[in-house]
Formats: structure tokens, sequence, C-alpha cells
């Protein structure tokens, strides 16, 4: 394969984050090559795809997912000259082709029952594709003197994947016992606070976040805010799901001197009812009580901190 090709700030920064079509679409740009000619380059190397169906994928109308496809991915990061696989990880998470994994519930399954997140976000009138996907997310998490979790913050980069988008939608998911009553959502700079929505049984709160603009696809938007909770009972882990490959993910657990963990850890899963890899033992800081993790290029699935009283 010919060296590959120089790449633009803005289609190395898309390999980098996603979203695949918005990737797809800046190397199809910068390679100028018409979808015709791309067709016949993978039926050259015995990749039989219609210019429909490149179409769509560089629209974000239809995604790769069968094996069929994902090796046509493979053949394109080739004909677009490209770095191997910069493609195809933003399609399926390290480890494997999605055909070549057990079925397994989805990292949302973690924050709620089965359809307690779809009816708020229809009660929200928002979809469950938001039109957003982050590719830098720094959160800091807080549990209080009597084990609980009282506070996370969030300062977030997202990217729209799409024209039009103005919100963005915030899931907290309390420990056992959460009362969302009792849950404070606290809007910070570049987002105001709209609609907020809770599940008493699920121990789930949802809440609109609006921005000051439209965002047209491909601009992003940086924002913060923060949930204060305290209601729910002992918290041994915090975890966030990643539906897009995407930056750098920053996670923080502070905990209170009253309280400490004998033990810290942080683990990955490729799904939620993946086994936990990646495990490694952290140290708690002397003076501020605190371990974090840092994940330069998260790939989708779960990242997260567990620890034990003792």
């Amino acid at each position: 394969m010919a060296q590959n090709a120089p790449q633009s700030a803005e289609l190395a920064q898309l390999l980098r984050t996603g979203p695949f079509h918005l990737a797809l679409r800046s190397a199809l740009t910068a390679r100028g090559l018409a979808l015709t000619r791309v067709q016949h380059k993978l039926a050259q190397r015995g990749i039989t795809i219609g210019v429909t169906s490149l179409s769509y994928w560089q629209q974000g109308a239809r995604r790769p997912q069968r094996p069929e496809s994902l090796r046509a991915v493979r053949a394109l990061e080739e004909v677009l000259d490209l770095p191997a696989y910069s493609l195809h990880r933003l399609l399926v998470p390290e480890g494997g082709p999605e055909a070549e994994r057990p079925a397994a519930r989805s990292y949302r399954s973690l924050v709620a029952p089965a359809g307690t997140l779809q009816r708020l976000f229809t009660e929200l009138e928002i979809p469950a594709d938001g039109g957003l996907h982050t590719v830098g997310h720094h959160e800091r998490v807080r549990i209080g003197p009597a084990r609980r979790l009282a506070e996370r913050e969030s300062l977030q980069v997202v990217r729209a994947h799409r024209d039009g988008v103005d919100r963005y939608v915030a899931i907290h998911r309390g420990e056992t016992g959460c009362d969302p009553s009792r849950v404070r959502v606290r809007a910070g700079e570049n987002c105001r606070l709209g609609r907020v929505r809770g599940d008493a049984e699920a121990g789930v709160v949802v809440a609109e976040l609006l921005f000051d603009t439209r965002l047209r696809a491909g601009e992003t938007h940086v924002f913060d805010y923060a949930f204060e909770d305290g209601s729910g009972g002992p918290s041994a882990e915090y975890l966030r799901g990643f539906n897009f490959a995407g930056g750098q993910y920053v996670l923080q657990v502070r905990f209170d001197e009253a309280a400490l963990p004998v033990r810290c850890r942080r683990f990955a899963q490729a799904s939620a009812g993946a086994p936990r890899s990646a495990q490694q033992e952290l140290t708690l800081s002397g003076l501020h009580h605190a371990v974090h993790l840092v994940e330069q290029g998260v790939r989708p699935g779960i990242l997260g901190i567990g620890w034990d009283w003792g």
C-alpha cells in the first residue's frame, strides 16, 4: 500500500473523534474522488457496493454494520489512502466486529430499565439520537461523608453530526433509593437549563441543556453542567458509556475525608454485558483524597472507576 497522503487538520480530527459519516465525507473531499470512481476502485479489490450505499454512508443515513460492509470500509481506507483501521475504529469497538461479539445489553440499560429513557425523551420531544456526540469530556465526581454520590460536574465538548442542533440532554442515574425530586441540576457556561424530567422508580433524571446557537453538522460546542444528588444509598463505582469513538475523557472521583475507600481501580467494558477488562489499581492522593483516569482516545464502550469500602 502506498504511504498515506497528508491529511488536513479537519480530516485528522474527524478520524480521531468521528462520527464515521463526517470522517468519510471529509476524506472523499480531501482526495477529490467521485463516488463512481470510488466504486470502481473498490470493485478492483473485489468489493461490490452501490453508489447509493456509499452516498448513504457519507450522509449518515445508514451506518455500515454487516461483516461485508465492514470489509468494504477497510478497503475504503486503502482507496482513500487513510491509516489502517482509521474509519473502521469509528464503527467497531476494540476487540472485533460486532458480529463476532456476543449480544449484550447497551450502556443505557445500566442507566435505566428498558423504556424509561425512551418515555422521558418522548416527553421532552427529543429523538434518542440528539444529533451530538462527545469529543472531549472532563468529569468530576464527589462522594460525600455518607459514602453517597453527592455531586458530579461535567465539562463537555460536543460535535454536531447534523444541522440545527441547539440542545443536549444530560442523563443522571442515582444510586439505589435516589429521589429525582431532590436532585438539583445546575447549568454552567454556554448553556441554560430547560425542561427536567425524572422517574422515581428508576432513580433517573434527564435534563435539557439549551445552547444559544444552532449548530451545523461538524461544528463544536463547549459547555458545563452539574447534578447535585446525595439522595441515594452508598456508591461503589462510577462509569460512563460512549456510543461513538471520541477524544479525551477524564474522570476524577474525590472522596470526603470522613469516608475513604480501601481500594480503587479503573476498568473498561466493550458493552454492558461484557466482562470488565483493563483493570488497574489507582492510588488515592493524600491531599485531595482523589483518584482519576485519563483516556486519550475513547472507543465505543464503557469506562469507569470502582472502589471498596472495607
